[in-house]
């Protein structure tokens, strides 16, 4: 029996529900913004400046090791939610080693950076509450405050009297304003002092999200809040992720040891997810007494994203003046910044590719991370690489190595 072209409303149906998918991924190719998996060899020949492995850790052998002990006394996974039996001594030590090093009364550790945005946002409003989010604010927050169901007002980038403007349109309501401490895109660190001024001012708590600037600002690699003059301060509470230089995995949300409690009793994300695991904790915690031993390794990171700054815009190229360890470089259109990356990549560089809808001015780039690890050499060879590959350049592509 032929199967009946319409269903029940009378109206054509397709042969498959997801058919819809093929007019999606025609759209994105038109637009040039196709993305896919490109899984990395554990052995990859390529220089990298694409990862977010800031002080180079990932791979050290201290980092390394914590995590295997750590898996082996541990187990594999966590075993269940952090209320269950997802909480060891382990994830314990690092909150307190986390909450010292970073100013903080008390921190709470849950699977992803993206997941303690998620908790610090849906868990400290509510819905007669106000939110204030910067428009250049990472997707994990805009997906929080969108969970939040408290109403959100999107300020222009970096822009503190906007967020006065805001706040003063709304009195007597509890208002969070939450920002990126440094910007993922460009690398441009917030106006900490200014928002925190603004907020203290309308009685508004700050929510700043530290992920970029752990390991490479404040004294030591403390953060961006710590060199603000923030870390600790009443009203302020921080999120931050293990994973960029730190070398881990995971997250957590730092503050009163009050607003610490309320997550654990409030934030969907902490009270439902499954613990970190506890190779990601025990490397977490080796990373960030290595940064204790090593704070040198901070300053270098910044050191290298200047250079590169200096040596890119230098040879003519356009390019932000990083703040921490992100160097953003401005590509045409979305289809140049995909050749520039697969060129470079080629040639045996990593580059990160940032093309709409990731970039919220529409405009694409090639994205460089310094490591606090790369040589020289290394940094040379990086730019002259993405120098001969620039659109429009008329230099010969220089050999793959």
């Amino acid at each position: 029996m032929e199967q009946d072209p319409l269903d029940r409303t009378g109206l054509p149906h397709p042969a498959d529900p997801f058919d819809w998918t093929d007019g999606e991924a025609r759209r994105r190719e038109r637009a040039g913004l196709v993305r896919a998996l490109r899984p990395r060899p554990a052995d990859s020949p390529l220089l990298d400046l694409a990862s977010n492995d800031y002080l180079g850790l990932a791979r050290h052998p201290g980092v390394t090791g914590a995590a295997a002990a750590a898996a082996r006394r541990w187990g594999a996974g966590a075993t269940g939610s952090r209320l269950v039996t997802g909480s060891t001594e382990l994830h314990a030590e690092l909150e307190r080693e986390l909450a010292d090093f970073c100013g903080f009364e008390a921190a709470l550790v849950l699977s992803s950076g993206y997941a303690a945005n998620l908790a610090a946002l849906t868990a400290l409003t509510a819905r007669d509450g106000l939110l204030v989010s910067d428009a250049g604010n990472h997707a994990s927050i805009v997906d929080g405050c969108r969970l939040s169901r408290a109403e959100t007002v999107v300020v222009p980038h970096a822009a503190p009297e906007a967020v006065a403007k805001a706040l003063d349109a709304h009195p007597g309501r509890r208002a969070l304003v939450v920002s990126d401490a440094v910007f993922s895109v460009d690398g441009d660190a917030a106006p900490l002092a200014g928002l925190a001024a603004v907020c203290h001012g309308r009685g508004a708590a700050l929510l700043v999200d530290d992920a970029h600037g752990l390991g490479v600002l404040g004294t030591g690699g403390r953060g961006t809040l710590d060199a603000a003059g923030l870390a600790g301060a009443p009203g302020v509470v921080a999120t931050l992720t293990l994973s960029k230089s730190l070398g881990s995995q995971g997250g957590a949300v730092l503050g009163p040891a009050r607003v610490i409690d309320h997550l654990v009793n409030a934030a969907r994300t902490f009270i439902f997810d499954t613990g970190l695991a506890p190779a990601a904790a025990g490397a977490a915690l080796e990373g960030l007494r290595l940064l204790r031993r090593e704070p040198e390794r901070a300053e270098r990171a910044r050191e290298v994203a200047r250079t590169l700054h200096r040596l890119l815009t230098g040879a003519g190229l356009t390019a932000v003046r990083p703040d921490a360890a992100v160097v953003s470089v401005q590509a045409p259109s979305p289809e140049a910044a995909v050749d520039w990356a697969a060129g470079c990549r080629a040639a045996g560089l990593a580059v990160g590719c940032f093309r709409p809808p990731s970039v919220p001015d529409g405009i694409s780039r090639i994205r460089l991370t310094a490591r606090a690890d790369l040589t020289e050499e290394q940094i040379g060879a990086a730019v002259r690489t993405i120098v001969a590959l620039a659109p429009g350049t008329a230099a010969p592509r220089p050999d793959a190595h």
